[in-house]
């Protein structure tokens, strides 16, 4: 018999995530998850965990839904749990501007697809019934393009992303709503980057019959823990009467675990599937610090220290063109055009962990989620100006550190 190769003791270095995502998991989160005790799904203090999420969760959110709660696993488990409804033959308007706004379009044209469309492209299907509305990278979906594309279309289902990180640009999420409402189409929004990050409330927007977001973006909490998803009554009405082609991810099967049942709240919970009592602690946790905080005050320190960021990009010469608050793209200076991937590829070596653009035209991302300190934004640019530097890029760096200065000293007269 072949000897059984044994690997050595995995280690992975702390670094630094300046993404668009995962986040910086905060220190509590991190020491929730790995005190919580042995117990298994059904034990009533993860039960009770499960039940205080739903009703923070709902704060955050700023909901009255009753269908509110975590979808095991990441952002991609609460998209497709919040898809689920979409049934073959139906009619769907995507507007895609991105990555992954992009990567949504796929997912509800293999929703919606036929059998035989299916079948024909089962990897891209082309369904007769979905309408990809696509808007230029670097650009926002307008109120006007919404309201063109349900106007002239008349679909059951409209979806967009809230905040699309493929190119850091907001959409627009009033324009949409109103359009959906004004139309009578249910909306179905990817607040995966946009919850916890910007201060709003869904129930706010009463054209949208759907969201999801991810765990370890504007909630930071861990990844692989629990993806917020809110329905409205109509839009669990529709999936009583359609039904939906999942077990796993069915919204009504899924939320009869976080104790709603008949579109009530109990007590307690019935199994749907098994849940991690580290998973519990650690969302739970992570919605406390969220609320403790107040999604106003973050939404607040997110555009104080993303304006830092971008101030102190521009002074080195690059060019921004995101209008997020937790995220920055840009263009480098024209000496060092169309190195991008290689400037990060040698910051993310360096344990500095930046993204390039995952579309044409390629650009940089510099995110800042969870680094809401003056300390971490200065090591950002510092880490960041010193990679430029490494490849020839003449930066100016008491000017940099002068926009810096100036900025924060904003923040200590206002204290």
């Amino acid at each position: 018999m072949a000897e059984v190769a044994i690997f050595p003791q995995l280690e992975i270095p702390d670094t630094i995530a300046a993404g668009p995502g995962p986040g910086n998991t905060d220190a509590r989160v991190l020491k929730r998850f790995a005190s919580a005790g042995m117990a298994d799904h059904m034990q009533a203090d993860v039960l009770r965990g499960m039940i205080e999420s739903k009703l923070m969760l709902r704060e955050v959110m700023g909901t009255k839904n009753v269908h509110t709660f975590g979808v095991a696993g990441t952002g991609w488990s609460g998209l497709d749990c919040l898809f689920s409804a979409v049934m073959p033959g139906d009619k769907v308007v995507v507007f895609a501007n991105g990555t992954f706004s992009g990567i949504d379009g796929l997912t509800l044209r293999m929703k919606a697809a036929t059998a035989e469309e299916l079948a024909a492209n089962p990897m891209d299907p082309q369904p007769a019934s979905v309408r990809i509305v696509a808007v230029p990278h670097g650009q926002s979906v307008t109120a006007e393009t919404v309201e063109a594309a349900l106007a002239e279309h008349k679909p059951k289902w409209a979806a967009m992303a809230h905040w699309e990180t493929g190119s850091g640009r907001i959409n627009d999420l009033r324009g949409f709503s109103d359009a959906c409402e004004k139309h009578g189409v249910m909306g179905l929004i990817d607040a995966v980057s946009s919850l916890g990050v910007e201060d709003f409330r869904i129930d706010d927007y009463p054209g949208v019959a759907g969201w999801a977001s991810c765990p370890q973006k504007g909630i930071c909490c861990l990844p692989l823990t629990y993806a917020p998803v809110s329905f409205t009554d109509r839009y669990i009405d529709n999936l009583r009467r359609t039904g939906c082609r999942t077990f796993v991810h069915h919204p009504i099967l899924e939320a009869r675990h976080w104790g709603i049942i008949d579109g009530r709240d109990v007590e307690k919970g019935t199994y749907h599937r098994t849940h991690s009592a580290y998973a519990v602690a650690a969302f739970h946790e992570a919605l406390r610090i969220t609320l403790q905080q107040t999604v106003a005050g973050r939404a607040r320190a997110y555009a104080f220290h993303e304006a830092a960021l971008r101030d102190a990009v521009e002074a080195m010469g690059c060019k921004v063109t995101s209008n997020m608050t937790s995220l920055v793209v840009l263009n480098l200076p024209e000496k060092l055009a169309g190195r991008e991937a290689e400037l990060v590829q040698a910051c993310r070596a360096a344990g500095f962990g930046i993204w390039p653009t995952l579309s044409e035209p390629v650009q940089v991302r510099i995110g800042i989620l969870n680094l809401l300190n003056q300390n971490a934004i200065t090591d950002i640019v510092t880490r960041f100006a010193a990679a430029m530097r490494k490849m020839g890029a003449d930066i100016d760096m008491g000017r940099v550190n002068d926009r810096l200065e100036q900025h924060y000293q904003t923040m200590v007269a206002a204290e």
